[in-house]
């Protein structure tokens, strides 16, 4: 039986021209899911923002399984600022919130280079950063709960920003 071939093969040094946003996430498991989710699509960054847990802290690297050292990530105080600072670099700006604005995840079209905003696990993204976002995204709940979990939302999320966005191979 010979090498098992690379699942990447031909994506190789592909990035998704796309950042997160996480403002004031507390659970650093949650952090740590969403560098190993980063990895996997091939996020260019993680803007770490707030109370939002960084490396190196033991319960970001239980669920990052190393993703936190090959993912290029910043931390900033202020979520506002990183937006701003996005959006002069030709970033739209999407926070992941149910708002009287938001269209479907299902539909939203992002435009690229994205930013994705991902908030607090029960405050939800802060009413200034929802202010400045250029689209607000909703993902659609049939349940009875009108929520789900943010390492949820990212997994739903970065398939819908990966799939918009067609790689040639």
């Amino acid at each position: 039986m010979g090498p098992i071939p690379s699942l990447a093969a031909g994506y190789e040094g592909l990035h998704l021209p796309a950042a997160v946003l996480l403002d004031n996430v507390r659970s650093m498991y949650n952090v740590g899911a969403f560098f190993r989710a980063a990895d996997g699509v091939g996020l260019e960054k993680l803007c770490l923002c707030g109370i939002t847990a960084h490396p190196p802290k033991k319960g970001i690297s239980k669920t990052a399984l190393g993703a936190e050292e090959v993912i290029k990530w910043e931390h900033n105080w202020d979520a506002i600022e990183v937006a701003q600072g996005l959006r002069r670099k030709g970033f739209e700006i999407a926070a992941i919130e149910t708002s009287l604005h938001s269209v479907d995840l299902f539909d939203w079209q992002p435009k690229f280079p994205v930013c994705v905003a991902f908030g607090h696990e029960v405050e939800g993204v802060q009413p200034e950063l929802l202010q400045i976002a250029d689209t607000h995204v909703r993902i659609p709940m049939l349940g009875q709960k009108t929520s789900l979990n943010v390492a949820t939302n990212k997994d739903t999320t970065s398939s819908i920003v990966a799939d918009n966005l067609k790689v040639p191979r």
